[in-house]
């Protein structure tokens, strides 16, 4: 069955599908797709932060359709190897807020204690 991710690197975000029996090496390949970075060079962890093994299937680490459907994606993290042989520190860039509504656009406070009407 169909899985939805959303794969997380730094200020990257990328959104895929695969199957749930899709192991993680394919899932590398797949990243290679898109991002030209070899599976060897890819780290790739679930949503605790654990390591994912090359071998191992989607549905091993709990991503299956049930829990990684297409209005909420499984979240998973990704760390590629720096130049110095060494893989990078897992980073995710937390996402930034929207700002405040201004006024104009906040719902009006009901007049006389009444209540609104929608």
């Amino acid at each position: 069955m169909d899985v939805f991710l959303m794969i997380r690197r730094k200020k990257t975000t990328i959104f895929t599908d695969a199957k749930d029996n899709t192991t993680v090496k394919e899932l590398k390949q797949i990243i290679e797709g898109i991002l030209k970075v070899r599976p060897r060079d890819q780290q790739v962890y679930n949503k605790e932060n654990v390591l994912m093994l090359d071998d191992k299937q989607l549905q091993d680490y709990g991503i299956t359709m049930s829990s990684a459907k297409a209005q909420s994606p499984a979240q998973l993290g990704l760390a590629t190897r720096l130049e110095t042989g060494e893989f990078e520190e897992l980073e995710l860039t937390p996402y930034s807020s929207p700002p405040d509504l201004p006024d104009v656009m906040k719902a009006a406070e009901p007049a006389n204690g009444q209540e609104q009407v929608a």
